[in-house]
């Protein structure tokens, strides 16, 4: 074994000891959104605190420094393989960029993160914003520092977008963005004026909570998600994490008079889980077997929920199953009334609870608020204020309390700015990849609409999962589909399918 050789295997060993901690603060962390007893967030705040503290000395020690300073000298880096190349080339990345930051600010992030997020859920269960206030003025305070520390050219927000969608800048999305509001806009404002919509209230009723697990565990195994491999739990606002290369977890809510969120939003977090269980065994605990952006991971989830999970081909096989486990509210009613009731295009106040249609809308919003606060637009304080402005812009509506507003969702809580315009992104590489999958698989259309899911799964394994960072986003949507990101996939993909439910031509 030559000398090189030897060391990329201690790296390797290194990095998946390395690992290993990550994803015990995962667990952590899952625990604490599901089990975890509310008087226990003092401890886990400072068990996560710690793991945090250590796992950052580890990767910014001189040791993994060694490593890809020899990993990276031409001679060597040119004899790896692919795979190799990938590893040290994303490692070094994440070097460089958290060894910028201090140990300190670090630990203290990770210790306002556990306090940040049990305050939220408080307040927001209380619609009490003031109650919220200083953890996220002292969170943006903070991810200003690591912004400071790690640098960038054009704007703070740069380098807190890049830990979700590496090798993007904010100028990226703001130019992407731009061009995709002006075509969304118009197609939004069609079907909301135009178009003619069921009662919202027609087909709510009595779905008990556990036949509705049970359908949800059902319709995620349809889907192949191995629950061998992973569990479904239940959480205030649903996630997936990874504890392990075997265990891959995820989580929805309940709502006892309405299917459609447990539904929905299982078939999200499984398509997810399905990115993580599609990595190739082999690269466990390295960082092949991790995803190229929070973009391409939310494609996944964002292509199984709406263009497979709310399509008329996949209700026409799965709705007369639904009926079984709900007689009562559902008897009499036919599968194209379900699917209208599954789409309903209307502006809402909760995002994860919003249709397909407005969804991104309320990415725009956030995207906005996010540049604001962090580029000192916007005050911290006047959050509220500058929330509500905009779903009036954006939505036509005004949220009555902060419960249904600026405090919906856990994100800002945790410190993850720069995190939600990837949600935006997974949605227009979900419908170019999707679009690319029908000319593949020309049988799609009908192995949805006759219950055959694994084609679908085995297609997105084979050209998107199994290549974990081996590429960029950009490198890999024009591999796959044969050009860049294209948001008119996207809006084709709307106003054929909304043209059609809502009678309109779009």
């Amino acid at each position: 074994m030559s000398d090189h050789n030897k060391t990329y295997d201690d790296f390797i060993g290194f990095m998946k000891e390395n690992t290993c901690i990550s994803r015990s603060i995962a667990l952590l962390d899952w625990d604490q959104q599901t089990y975890m007893p509310p008087n226990g967030i003092e401890a886990r705040a400072a068990s996560q605190a710690v793991l945090q503290g250590i796992l950052h000395e580890r990767v910014v020690s001189e040791r993994m420094g060694g490593y890809l300073r020899e990993l990276s000298r031409s001679e060597v880096y040119e004899s790896l393989d692919e795979f190799q190349k990938t590893n040290v080339r994303e490692m070094k990345r994440l070097y460089e960029r958290e060894v910028k930051l201090p140990s300190e600010l670090v630990k203290e992030l990770a210790s306002l993160q556990s306090l940040s997020q049990n305050a939220w859920v408080k307040a927001r269960q209380d619609s009490d914003f003031k109650a919220f206030q200083p953890y996220l003025e002292k969170m943006i305070e903070l991810k200003k520092q690591v912004a400071e520390h790690i640098g960038y050219e054009d704007t703070p927000y740069d380098p807190l977008l890049d830990e979700y969608e590496p090798y993007t800048l904010t100028r990226d999305i703001k130019s992407i963005f731009s061009r995709f509001r002006d075509k969304l806009v118009p197609v939004v404002r069609r079907i909301i004026d135009e178009g003619e919509n069921m009662d919202e209230e027609r087909l709510k009723g009595d779905y008990p909570l556990d036949k509705q697990e049970a359908f949800s565990r059902f319709i995620a195994a349809e889907m192949g998600y191995d629950f061998n491999s992973g569990r479904l739990d239940k959480a205030a606002h649903p996630f997936t994490t990874t504890i392990g290369g075997g265990d891959v977890r995820i989580t929805t809510r309940y709502d006892e008079r309405d299917p459609r969120p447990a539904l929905f939003a299982t078939i999200h977090e499984a398509g997810h889980a399905l990115y993580e269980q599609g990595f190739l065994p082999e690269h466990y605990g390295t960082l092949m077997a991790e995803s190229i952006s929070l973009g391409y991971h939310e494609s996944q989830s964002r292509m199984w929920e709406n263009m497979v999970g709310r399509s008329l081909g996949f209700w026409k096989h799965y709705y007369p199953s639904l009926q079984e486990y709900f007689p009562g509210p559902l008897s009499g009613v036919d599968v194209e009334t379900f699917h209208r009731w599954v789409n309903i295009v209307k502006p809402s106040f909760i995002r994860v609870e919003a249709d397909e249609v407005t969804y991104n809308l309320h990415i725009l919003l956030r995207f906005e608020m996010e540049t604001g606060l962090i580029e000192g637009d916007i005050d911290p304080g006047e959050a509220p204020e500058a929330w509500n402005e905009k779903m009036e812009k954006y939505l036509g509506i005004t949220p009555e309390k902060d419960s249904d507003g600026v405090l919906q969702d856990v994100h800002w809580s945790l410190g993850l700015f720069g995190y939600f315009p990837t949600y935006t992104l997974g949605n227009l590489y979900a419908a170019q990849l999707f679009n690319q999958a029908r000319k593949d698989i020309p049988s799609l259309d009908e192995d949805i609409s006759s219950g055959r899911l694994l084609p679908l799964r085995e297609w997105l394994r084979e050209n998107v999962h199994k290549h974990g960072m081996r590429y960029t986003a950009k490198e890999l949507t024009e591999m796959v589909t044969g050009e860049g990101l294209n948001e008119d996939h996207f809006i084709r993909y709307l106003k054929s399918k909304y043209g059609e439910i809502y009678g309109l031509s779009l």
